[in-house]
């Protein structure tokens, strides 16, 4: 089992991480958390290893 991260794109097309480390379902629960704020950026989550 590998660990995730959360990126968020803005409009400006800016990548940043959101946050590292985590389990995958962690890491899905956090990205559709941000998403359902309503905001205009891109969440989404990758794998962090190999």
């Amino acid at each position: 089992m590998g660990t995730y991260r959360v990126m968020r794109q803005d409009d400006n097309g800016n990548r940043y991480l959101v946050a590292g480390g985590l389990g995958r379902a962690e890491a899905e629960r956090l990205a559709a958390e941000f998403e359902a704020r309503g905001h205009k950026q891109l969440y989404w989550v990758e794998s962090e290893g190999a």
